[in-house]
């Protein structure tokens, strides 16, 4: 899959069938109800009955597409837009904007929009599979930002001291993220609601090695915290001092940098409710960025690996699902 959008699989229904059939069943169909992969149980239905890509398991009798358990289940919309939509925002650094999609693909705001959260719920990681980031001998930079107003606005600081007169001092009822990024490999962001010495360990000590080297600010959010790790140095951004030889937080700003101007060059306007998928979408591009050697492709091929034993419908409860 090149930057070519004139591709097969992004043009043609069957093609992109074929292509995510590849992706998803190297070794042939899989049964997403039983399991069962054994090739002489399963058979394509074919005749004017059935539209293509339909199977049918003889061990448990059910029938099944490509699509069927995955982020695309249940959709009309081609596949080959899917295709071209996931390697669009896999492609593009700052993310893409659901109005550019809906111009670009074709079809409603509304469904761009929704077909854009369902690839942002492939991106997600399985943390607990992956581990933890760093290790011993490696440094994690973790730091934290404010960005957006809150829903709610809040009359105190984080800290539960009212704010000063006209308001200048500390997060003025913004929402918190916090990120921890492993030198020269991956990054993940969290949305908490308020970043405290509390929120800020859970964090730390769920998704970073104990054994690693800690690299912070001046922040007292990590003075407690960053004695359970190997080492602990930080840096004074208050004094205008931002590297000492190795020790700096660096790389955590500049992951910071790229998802702010991506959220107000190119999304403008996100929903705190929605704040989690955005930064996925964004630790998902960082972790396979064009230093780690992934290009386009493959970074494309990974989010489809992702849309498996995933649903997102944003059903209320007596309404139909969005999209």
């Amino acid at each position: 899959m090149s930057a070519d959008l004139s591709n097969p699989i992004f043009q043609d229904v069957d093609k992109a069938r074929a292509y995510l059939e590849a992706q998803r069943w190297p070794n042939g169909p899989t049964c997403p109800h039983c399991g069962n992969a054994d090739p002489d149980a399963i058979r394509a239905l074919k005749g004017k009955a059935h539209r293509p890509g339909v199977y049918q398991c003889n061990a448990c009798r059910e029938q099944f597409t490509v699509t069927v358990g995955t982020v695309f289940e249940r959709s009309k919309i081609p596949l080959n837009k899917w295709l071209l939509a996931t390697h669009l925002m896999c492609a593009s650094k700052k993310g893409i904007s659901a109005h550019q999609l809906h111009r670009m693909l074709g079809i409603t705001y509304k469904t761009a929009w929704f077909m854009a959260h369902r690839i942002r719920e492939a991106m997600r990681e399985d943390v607990a599979s992956a581990g933890p980031l760093g290790g011993e001998g490696k440094v994690v930079e973790a730091d934290e930002t404010y960005f957006g107003k809150t829903d709610i606005q809040p009359k105190t600081r984080t800290s539960g001291k009212p704010f000063s007169k006209g308001g200048r001092r500390g997060p003025t009822g913004k929402r918190a993220v916090v990120g921890l990024v492993e030198r020269g490999g991956k990054v993940r962001t969290f949305h908490v609601e308020k970043a405290t010495k509390e929120s800020v360990r859970e964090i730390l000590v769920q998704n970073a090695s104990r054994k690693s080297t800690l690299h912070t600010d001046e922040s007292k959010l990590y003075v407690e915290t960053g004695k359970e790790f190997d080492a602990h140095h930080s840096v004074r951004h208050s004094a205008g001092e931002y590297a000492r030889g190795d020790v700096h937080s660096n790389t955590i700003e500049s992951v910071f940098s790229v998802f702010k101007r991506g959220m107000r060059g190119v999304y403008q306007h996100c929903g705190e409710a929605h704040l989690h998928r955005y930064l996925t979408e964004f630790d998902f591009r960082y972790n396979r960025r064009t230093a780690l050697g992934m290009s386009d492709r493959a970074r494309t091929d990974d989010a489809l690996k992702g849309i498996e034993g995933k649903r997102l419908t944003y059903r209320r409860i007596g309404e139909a699902p969005l999209g």
